[in-house]
Protein backbone atom coordinates (compact mmCIF):
# COMPACT_ATOMS: atom_id res chain seq x y z
CA UNK A 1 0.00 0.00 0.00
CA UNK A 2 1.20 3.52 -0.72
CA UNK A 3 2.04 4.81 2.75
CA UNK A 4 0.70 8.23 1.85
CA UNK A 5 -2.83 6.90 2.04
CA UNK A 6 -4.41 5.67 5.23
CA UNK A 7 -7.72 4.41 3.92
CA UNK A 8 -7.31 1.51 1.54
CA UNK A 9 -9.63 -0.68 -0.42
CA UNK A 10 -9.56 -4.40 -0.88
CA UNK A 11 -7.16 -5.71 -3.46
CA UNK A 12 -8.99 -7.50 -6.24
CA UNK A 13 -5.89 -9.60 -6.84
CA UNK A 14 -5.67 -10.83 -3.25
CA UNK A 15 -7.12 -14.22 -2.54
CA UNK A 16 -8.29 -15.46 0.84
CA UNK A 17 -6.69 -18.60 2.17
CA UNK A 18 -10.19 -19.49 3.36
CA UNK A 19 -11.28 -20.91 6.68
CA UNK A 20 -12.56 -24.38 7.27
CA UNK A 21 -12.59 -25.58 10.84
CA UNK A 22 -14.52 -28.72 11.75
CA UNK A 23 -18.02 -28.05 13.08
CA UNK A 24 -17.54 -24.27 12.79
CA UNK A 25 -15.06 -24.35 15.69
CA UNK A 26 -12.70 -21.35 15.70
CA UNK A 27 -9.34 -22.37 17.17
CA UNK A 28 -7.62 -19.32 18.63
CA UNK A 29 -4.06 -18.53 19.65
CA UNK A 30 -3.70 -15.80 22.30
CA UNK A 31 -0.43 -13.91 21.86
CA UNK A 32 0.59 -12.08 25.02
CA UNK A 33 -0.98 -13.47 28.18
CA UNK A 34 -0.49 -10.69 30.71
CA UNK A 35 -3.33 -8.54 32.00
CA UNK A 36 -5.17 -8.03 28.71
CA UNK A 37 -4.26 -11.44 27.35
CA UNK A 38 -5.61 -13.11 30.48
CA UNK A 39 -8.82 -11.15 29.96
CA UNK A 40 -8.93 -12.45 26.39
CA UNK A 41 -8.70 -16.00 27.69
CA UNK A 42 -11.47 -15.47 30.27
CA UNK A 43 -13.74 -13.87 27.68
CA UNK A 44 -13.03 -16.40 24.93
CA UNK A 45 -13.62 -19.51 27.03
CA UNK A 46 -17.44 -19.10 27.33
CA UNK A 47 -17.93 -18.33 23.62
CA UNK A 48 -19.65 -21.19 21.80
CA UNK A 49 -17.51 -23.14 19.33
CA UNK A 50 -14.35 -21.19 20.16
CA UNK A 51 -11.30 -23.02 21.51
CA UNK A 52 -8.25 -21.42 23.12
CA UNK A 53 -5.79 -23.72 21.37
CA UNK A 54 -2.42 -21.99 21.88
CA UNK A 55 -0.79 -19.44 24.16
CA UNK A 56 2.28 -17.40 23.26
CA UNK A 57 4.44 -15.20 25.47
CA UNK A 58 8.20 -14.66 25.85
CA UNK A 59 7.62 -15.07 29.61
CA UNK A 60 7.33 -18.82 30.23
CA UNK A 61 5.87 -18.29 33.70
CA UNK A 62 2.93 -16.48 32.20
CA UNK A 63 2.08 -19.15 29.66
CA UNK A 64 2.13 -21.86 32.32
CA UNK A 65 -0.23 -19.91 34.56
CA UNK A 66 -2.57 -19.13 31.67
CA UNK A 67 -2.56 -22.76 30.51
CA UNK A 68 -3.74 -23.79 33.98
CA UNK A 69 -6.73 -21.46 33.63
CA UNK A 70 -7.66 -23.00 30.28
CA UNK A 71 -7.21 -26.56 31.57
CA UNK A 72 -9.36 -25.95 34.66
CA UNK A 73 -12.21 -24.66 32.47
CA UNK A 74 -11.98 -27.07 29.54
CA UNK A 75 -9.93 -30.10 30.54
CA UNK A 76 -7.66 -29.41 27.56
CA UNK A 77 -4.12 -28.07 27.73
CA UNK A 78 -3.30 -25.51 25.03
CA UNK A 79 -0.07 -25.50 23.08
CA UNK A 80 2.55 -23.20 24.66
CA UNK A 81 5.15 -21.23 22.72
CA UNK A 82 7.55 -18.32 23.26
CA UNK A 83 7.87 -17.52 19.53
CA UNK A 84 4.60 -16.63 17.79
CA UNK A 85 5.94 -17.60 14.37
CA UNK A 86 5.80 -21.29 15.24
CA UNK A 87 2.09 -20.96 16.01
CA UNK A 88 1.39 -19.00 12.82
CA UNK A 89 2.88 -21.89 10.82
CA UNK A 90 0.28 -24.27 12.25
CA UNK A 91 -2.79 -25.16 10.17
CA UNK A 92 -4.51 -25.99 13.47
CA UNK A 93 -4.93 -22.27 14.29
CA UNK A 94 -7.70 -20.22 12.65
CA UNK A 95 -7.43 -16.87 14.43
CA UNK A 96 -5.13 -14.91 16.71
CA UNK A 97 -5.91 -12.45 19.47
CA UNK A 98 -3.07 -10.04 20.20
CA UNK A 99 -2.41 -8.55 23.63
CA UNK A 100 1.33 -7.98 23.45
CA UNK A 101 3.20 -4.81 24.30
CA UNK A 102 2.12 -1.98 21.98
CA UNK A 103 5.27 -2.06 19.88
CA UNK A 104 4.51 -5.67 18.85
CA UNK A 105 0.81 -5.23 17.94
CA UNK A 106 1.14 -4.46 14.24
CA UNK A 107 3.96 -6.84 13.34
CA UNK A 108 2.22 -9.70 15.17
CA UNK A 109 -0.99 -9.01 13.25
CA UNK A 110 0.76 -8.71 9.88
CA UNK A 111 2.68 -11.96 10.36
CA UNK A 112 -0.53 -13.70 11.42
CA UNK A 113 -2.52 -12.41 8.44
CA UNK A 114 0.27 -13.33 6.03
CA UNK A 115 -0.01 -16.85 7.45
CA UNK A 116 -3.75 -16.87 6.73
CA UNK A 117 -5.02 -16.14 10.24
CA UNK A 118 -7.75 -13.71 11.24
CA UNK A 119 -6.82 -11.27 14.02
CA UNK A 120 -8.26 -9.42 16.98
CA UNK A 121 -5.75 -6.67 17.83
CA UNK A 122 -5.78 -4.94 21.19
CA UNK A 123 -5.69 -1.17 21.32
CA UNK A 124 -3.70 0.76 20.30
CA UNK A 125 -3.48 -1.34 17.16
CA UNK A 126 -0.17 0.25 16.14
CA UNK A 127 2.87 1.83 17.75
CA UNK A 128 3.11 4.59 15.14
CA UNK A 129 1.16 5.99 12.19
CA UNK A 130 3.08 4.07 9.52
CA UNK A 131 2.23 0.79 11.23
CA UNK A 132 -1.47 1.61 11.17
CA UNK A 133 -1.41 2.05 7.40
CA UNK A 134 0.44 -1.24 6.97
CA UNK A 135 -1.93 -3.09 9.29
CA UNK A 136 -4.99 -2.05 7.30
CA UNK A 137 -3.20 -2.75 4.02
CA UNK A 138 -2.38 -6.30 5.15
CA UNK A 139 -5.98 -6.95 6.24
CA UNK A 140 -7.20 -5.91 2.80
CA UNK A 141 -4.48 -7.65 0.78
CA UNK A 142 -4.94 -11.00 2.52
CA UNK A 143 -8.72 -10.59 2.91
CA UNK A 144 -8.59 -11.27 6.62
CA UNK A 145 -11.15 -10.58 9.32
CA UNK A 146 -9.41 -8.02 11.55
CA UNK A 147 -10.98 -6.42 14.62
CA UNK A 148 -9.60 -3.70 16.89
CA UNK A 149 -9.86 -3.80 20.66
CA UNK A 150 -12.01 -0.70 21.16
CA UNK A 151 -14.75 -2.65 22.88
CA UNK A 152 -17.17 0.19 23.55
CA UNK A 153 -18.36 -0.12 19.97
CA UNK A 154 -20.01 -3.39 21.05
CA UNK A 155 -21.63 -1.94 24.19
CA UNK A 156 -25.29 -0.97 24.15
CA UNK A 157 -25.15 2.40 25.89
CA UNK A 158 -22.50 3.76 23.57
CA UNK A 159 -24.30 2.41 20.53
CA UNK A 160 -27.49 4.14 21.68
CA UNK A 161 -25.68 7.44 22.27
CA UNK A 162 -24.19 7.32 18.79
CA UNK A 163 -27.55 6.43 17.26
CA UNK A 164 -29.18 9.45 18.89
CA UNK A 165 -26.43 11.91 17.99
CA UNK A 166 -26.19 10.66 14.42
CA UNK A 167 -29.96 11.10 14.27
CA UNK A 168 -29.59 14.79 15.15
CA UNK A 169 -30.61 14.63 18.83
CA UNK A 170 -28.30 17.52 19.80
CA UNK A 171 -27.87 19.05 16.34
CA UNK A 172 -24.49 19.27 14.62
CA UNK A 173 -21.70 18.32 17.03
CA UNK A 174 -18.98 20.95 16.78
CA UNK A 175 -16.87 19.95 19.80
CA UNK A 176 -16.23 16.92 22.00
CA UNK A 177 -14.21 16.84 25.21
CA UNK A 178 -13.04 13.90 27.27
CA UNK A 179 -11.31 13.47 30.59
CA UNK A 180 -9.30 10.48 31.82
CA UNK A 181 -8.02 10.20 35.42
CA UNK A 182 -4.96 7.94 35.70
CA UNK A 183 -4.26 8.21 39.45
CA UNK A 184 -0.87 6.55 38.97
CA UNK A 185 2.11 6.47 41.32
CA UNK A 186 5.65 7.35 40.13
CA UNK A 187 7.52 4.30 38.86
CA UNK A 188 10.89 5.18 40.41
CA UNK A 189 14.17 3.97 38.90
CA UNK A 190 15.31 0.43 38.14
CA UNK A 191 18.92 -0.40 37.32
CA UNK A 192 19.86 -2.74 34.46
CA UNK A 193 20.31 -6.35 35.53
CA UNK A 194 20.78 -9.77 33.94
CA UNK A 195 17.80 -11.07 32.00
CA UNK A 196 15.91 -13.66 34.10
CA UNK A 197 15.90 -17.21 32.80
CA UNK A 198 12.14 -17.29 32.31
CA UNK A 199 12.19 -14.42 29.77
CA UNK A 200 13.20 -14.44 26.09
CA UNK A 201 14.55 -10.87 26.02
CA UNK A 202 15.23 -10.79 22.27
CA UNK A 203 11.59 -11.67 21.51
CA UNK A 204 10.29 -9.27 24.14
CA UNK A 205 12.26 -6.41 22.56
CA UNK A 206 11.22 -7.40 19.04
CA UNK A 207 11.10 -4.29 16.81
CA UNK A 208 12.55 -2.01 19.53
CA UNK A 209 16.24 -1.06 19.79
CA UNK A 210 18.58 -3.40 21.66
CA UNK A 211 18.91 -2.25 25.29
CA UNK A 212 19.50 -3.60 28.79
CA UNK A 213 16.76 -5.37 30.73
CA UNK A 214 15.35 -3.60 33.78
CA UNK A 215 12.27 -4.23 35.90
CA UNK A 216 10.49 -1.00 34.92
CA UNK A 217 9.92 -2.51 31.49
CA UNK A 218 8.71 -5.99 32.37
CA UNK A 219 5.76 -6.22 32.71
CA UNK A 220 3.66 -3.06 32.86
CA UNK A 221 5.61 0.18 33.03
CA UNK A 222 6.81 -0.21 29.44
CA UNK A 223 3.72 1.91 28.69
CA UNK A 224 5.68 4.98 29.83
CA UNK A 225 8.72 4.47 27.54
CA UNK A 226 8.57 5.64 23.91
CA UNK A 227 10.35 2.56 22.52
CA UNK A 228 7.50 0.31 23.67
CA UNK A 229 4.40 2.26 24.67
CA UNK A 230 2.42 5.36 23.77
CA UNK A 231 1.82 6.90 27.17
CA UNK A 232 -1.61 7.18 28.74
CA UNK A 233 -2.97 8.70 25.54
CA UNK A 234 -2.33 5.42 23.74
CA UNK A 235 -3.01 3.22 26.75
CA UNK A 236 -6.46 4.40 27.86
CA UNK A 237 -6.99 7.57 25.84
CA UNK A 238 -7.52 5.50 22.70
CA UNK A 239 -10.83 4.20 24.11
CA UNK A 240 -12.09 7.73 24.71
CA UNK A 241 -10.80 9.08 21.41
CA UNK A 242 -12.51 6.24 19.56
CA UNK A 243 -15.85 7.13 21.14
CA UNK A 244 -15.68 10.84 20.25
CA UNK A 245 -14.47 10.16 16.73
CA UNK A 246 -17.30 7.64 16.30
CA UNK A 247 -19.86 10.13 17.64
CA UNK A 248 -18.57 12.97 15.46
CA UNK A 249 -18.06 10.76 12.40
CA UNK A 250 -14.54 12.13 11.87
CA UNK A 251 -11.41 10.71 10.28
CA UNK A 252 -8.08 12.53 10.65
CA UNK A 253 -7.45 16.12 11.77
CA UNK A 254 -5.68 18.96 9.97
CA UNK A 255 -4.09 20.47 13.08
CA UNK A 256 -2.85 19.12 16.42
CA UNK A 257 -1.79 20.96 19.56
CA UNK A 258 -0.47 19.42 22.78
CA UNK A 259 0.72 20.57 26.20
CA UNK A 260 1.70 18.76 29.38
CA UNK A 261 4.63 17.02 30.99
CA UNK A 262 5.75 14.39 33.43
CA UNK A 263 4.89 16.10 36.70
CA UNK A 264 5.58 15.07 40.30
CA UNK A 265 8.64 13.25 41.67
CA UNK A 266 11.19 12.50 38.96
CA UNK A 267 11.14 8.90 37.79
CA UNK A 268 12.33 6.76 34.90
CA UNK A 269 9.25 7.23 32.73
CA UNK A 270 9.43 9.25 29.51
CA UNK A 271 5.81 9.86 28.49
CA UNK A 272 3.67 12.66 29.96
CA UNK A 273 1.45 11.91 32.95
CA UNK A 274 -0.32 15.24 32.53
CA UNK A 275 -1.39 15.63 28.93
CA UNK A 276 -3.77 17.94 27.08
CA UNK A 277 -4.41 17.61 23.34
CA UNK A 278 -6.60 19.39 20.80
CA UNK A 279 -7.33 17.93 17.37
CA UNK A 280 -8.90 20.34 14.83
CA UNK A 281 -10.71 19.09 11.71
CA UNK A 282 -11.13 20.68 8.30
CA UNK A 283 -14.61 21.99 9.13
CA UNK A 284 -13.40 23.74 12.29
CA UNK A 285 -14.85 21.18 14.70
CA UNK A 286 -12.53 19.88 17.38
CA UNK A 287 -11.82 17.23 19.99
CA UNK A 288 -10.06 18.11 23.22
CA UNK A 289 -8.50 15.65 25.66
CA UNK A 290 -7.40 16.03 29.25
CA UNK A 291 -5.42 13.19 30.80
CA UNK A 292 -4.49 13.65 34.43
CA UNK A 293 -2.09 11.09 35.87
CA UNK A 294 -2.07 12.35 39.45
CA UNK A 295 -4.78 12.08 42.06
CA UNK A 296 -8.26 13.34 41.29
CA UNK A 297 -11.80 12.56 42.33
CA UNK A 298 -13.11 13.64 38.93
CA UNK A 299 -14.49 10.63 37.04
CA UNK A 300 -13.80 9.62 33.47
CA UNK A 301 -16.28 11.42 31.21
CA UNK A 302 -17.20 12.64 27.74
CA UNK A 303 -19.05 15.80 26.70
CA UNK A 304 -20.56 16.39 23.26
CA UNK A 305 -21.61 19.92 22.29
CA UNK A 306 -24.14 20.38 19.49
CA UNK A 307 -26.02 23.23 17.89
CA UNK A 308 -29.23 22.12 19.65
CA UNK A 309 -28.04 20.63 22.92
CA UNK A 310 -25.40 18.88 25.00
CA UNK A 311 -24.76 15.24 25.94
CA UNK A 312 -22.73 14.29 29.01
CA UNK A 313 -21.60 10.67 29.32
CA UNK A 314 -20.02 8.96 32.31
CA UNK A 315 -17.58 6.06 32.52
CA UNK A 316 -20.22 3.30 32.32
CA UNK A 317 -21.90 4.83 29.28
CA UNK A 318 -24.91 6.34 31.00
CA UNK A 319 -25.68 9.69 29.45
CA UNK A 320 -27.96 12.65 29.83
CA UNK A 321 -29.04 15.12 27.18
CA UNK A 322 -30.05 18.71 27.87
CA UNK A 323 -31.57 20.78 25.09
CA UNK A 324 -31.03 24.46 24.37
CA UNK A 325 -31.05 26.58 27.52
CA UNK A 326 -32.88 23.97 29.53
CA UNK A 327 -31.28 22.74 32.76
CA UNK A 328 -33.51 19.67 32.95
CA UNK A 329 -32.15 16.52 31.28
CA UNK A 330 -34.28 14.66 28.78
CA UNK A 331 -35.74 11.31 29.96
CA UNK A 332 -33.15 8.54 29.93
CA UNK A 333 -33.66 6.21 26.95
CA UNK A 334 -33.67 2.44 27.00
CA UNK A 335 -30.34 0.94 26.02
CA UNK A 336 -29.85 -2.10 23.78
CA UNK A 337 -27.97 -5.07 25.20
CA UNK A 338 -24.21 -5.35 24.93
CA UNK A 339 -22.81 -7.53 22.17
CA UNK A 340 -20.09 -10.02 23.10
CA UNK A 341 -17.10 -8.75 21.13
CA UNK A 342 -15.36 -12.13 20.83
CA UNK A 343 -18.59 -13.84 19.78
CA UNK A 344 -19.01 -11.10 17.16
CA UNK A 345 -15.42 -11.67 16.01
CA UNK A 346 -15.99 -15.44 15.75
CA UNK A 347 -19.23 -14.90 13.80
CA UNK A 348 -17.40 -12.63 11.33
CA UNK A 349 -14.63 -15.23 10.97
CA UNK A 350 -17.16 -17.96 10.15
CA UNK A 351 -19.09 -15.75 7.73
CA UNK A 352 -15.92 -14.30 6.13
CA UNK A 353 -17.57 -10.88 6.39
CA UNK A 354 -15.69 -7.98 7.98
CA UNK A 355 -18.83 -5.83 7.77
CA UNK A 356 -20.24 -7.83 10.69
CA UNK A 357 -17.55 -6.42 13.01
CA UNK A 358 -18.51 -3.55 15.27
CA UNK A 359 -14.87 -2.39 15.51
CA UNK A 360 -13.21 -3.30 12.22
CA UNK A 361 -9.47 -2.66 12.40
CA UNK A 362 -9.51 0.32 10.03
CA UNK A 363 -11.71 2.28 12.44
CA UNK A 364 -9.47 1.47 15.40
CA UNK A 365 -6.38 2.30 13.32
CA UNK A 366 -7.72 5.77 12.56
CA UNK A 367 -8.50 6.39 16.24
CA UNK A 368 -5.04 5.10 17.15
CA UNK A 369 -3.50 7.52 14.64
CA UNK A 370 -5.02 10.42 16.60
CA UNK A 371 -3.13 9.20 19.68
CA UNK A 372 0.12 9.15 17.71
CA UNK A 373 -0.48 12.62 16.31
CA UNK A 374 -1.15 13.97 19.80
CA UNK A 375 2.03 12.37 21.12
CA UNK A 376 4.08 13.76 18.24
CA UNK A 377 2.76 17.27 18.95
CA UNK A 378 3.82 16.78 22.58
CA UNK A 379 7.28 15.47 21.68
CA UNK A 380 8.02 18.26 19.21
CA UNK A 381 6.55 20.90 21.51
CA UNK A 382 4.68 22.82 18.84
CA UNK A 383 1.41 23.23 17.03
CA UNK A 384 1.42 20.96 13.97
CA UNK A 385 -0.44 21.08 10.67
CA UNK A 386 -1.32 17.69 9.21
CA UNK A 387 -2.27 16.69 5.67
CA UNK A 388 -4.57 13.62 5.89
CA UNK A 389 -4.38 12.99 2.13
CA UNK A 390 -0.59 12.72 2.19
CA UNK A 391 -0.38 11.31 5.73
CA UNK A 392 2.35 13.83 6.47
CA UNK A 393 2.85 16.89 8.63
CA UNK A 394 3.16 20.07 6.61
CA UNK A 395 6.71 21.43 6.47
CA UNK A 396 7.98 19.63 9.57
CA UNK A 397 10.64 16.96 8.98
CA UNK A 398 11.15 16.34 12.71
CA UNK A 399 7.47 15.55 13.21
CA UNK A 400 7.36 13.43 10.05
CA UNK A 401 10.28 11.33 11.29
CA UNK A 402 8.13 10.34 14.28
CA UNK A 403 5.42 8.89 12.02
CA UNK A 404 7.51 5.70 11.89
CA UNK A 405 10.54 4.21 13.67
CA UNK A 406 13.82 2.41 12.99
CA UNK A 407 13.18 -1.32 13.24
CA UNK A 408 15.56 -3.93 14.63
CA UNK A 409 16.00 -6.78 12.18
CA UNK A 410 14.41 -9.24 11.72
CA UNK A 411 11.46 -7.63 13.49
CA UNK A 412 10.61 -5.16 10.73
CA UNK A 413 7.18 -3.88 9.75
CA UNK A 414 7.48 -4.11 5.97
CA UNK A 415 7.06 -1.27 3.51
CA UNK A 416 5.25 -3.81 1.29
CA UNK A 417 2.93 -6.13 3.16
Amino acid sequence: MNRRHFLVTASSAAASTGWAAANDRVRVAVVGVGGRGSAHIRELLPVANVEVAALVDPDGNRTEAAASTVFQRTGKRPRLETDMRRVFDSKEIDAVTIATTNHWHTLTAIWAMQAGKDVFVEKPVSHNVFEGTQLVAAARKYNRIAAGGTQRRWWGRWRKAVELIHGGAIGDVYQSNFFFPGNREPIGFKEPKPVPGWLNWDLWLGPAPQQPYHENLVHYNWHWFWDFGNGELGNNGIHLIDVVRWVMNKKLPVRVHSTGGRVGPKDQGQTPNNHNVTWVFDDGSLITAQIRGWYTQDPMSWDFYGTKGHMHMNSDGRFRITMGRSKTPEPEPEYPANIDHFANFADAVRARDRKLLHAEVEETAISTALCHLGNIAYRTGRDLKFDPARMQFVGDSEANALLTRKYRAPYVVPEKV
